[in-house]
C-alpha cells in the first residue's frame, strides 16, 4: 500500500511540475513586472521527517518555489514563492497536492 501511495505522489508531482513550468514560462515570456515574491510559512501536519523532506524537495523541484527551511519540530516549512498574490493559494496547493497525498500512504 505504501508503494502505491508514493507512485500516486509521483504522478501528482509530475502534473504539478508541468503546470508550474508553464506558469513560470508564461511569466518570463510576457515579462510580468507586476509579480511579487514572498517567503511564506506552510504549516505541515506530517508524522515523520522523511515525508516532510519529500514535501520540501518536491517544493524545491517545482518551478517558482524553493524550500528555505524546515522548522526543527517539522511543523513548518518556509517557502520562497516567485509569484505571491497575497492569498493562501500557494499554501493550500502545497498542503493538498503534496502533504495530503503523503498522509494517505
Amino acid at each position: 500500500m505504501k508503494v502505491l501511495g508514493y507512485v500516486r505522489f509521483f504522478g501528482i508531482f509530475i502534473i504539478e511540475l508541468i503546470r508550474s513550468s508553464l506558469e513560470v514560462s508564461r511569466a518570463i515570456i510576457t515579462n510580468d513586472r507586476g509579480m511579487r515574491s514572498a517567503v511564506v510559512a506552510v504549516p505541515l501536519d506530517l508524522e515523520n521527517a522523511t515525508d516532510a523532506a519529500i514535501v520540501a524537495n518536491a517544493v524545491t523541484l517545482t518551478p517558482g518555489t524553493t524550500s528555505l527551511h524546515l522548522s526543527d519540530d517539522g511543523s513548518t516549512l518556509y517557502v520562497h514563492v516567485m509569484a505571491w498574490n497575497g492569498d493562501e493559494d500557494t499554501i493550500q496547493t502545497i498542503k493538498t497536492r503534496f502533504e495530503r497525498v503523503l498522509q494517505r500512504t
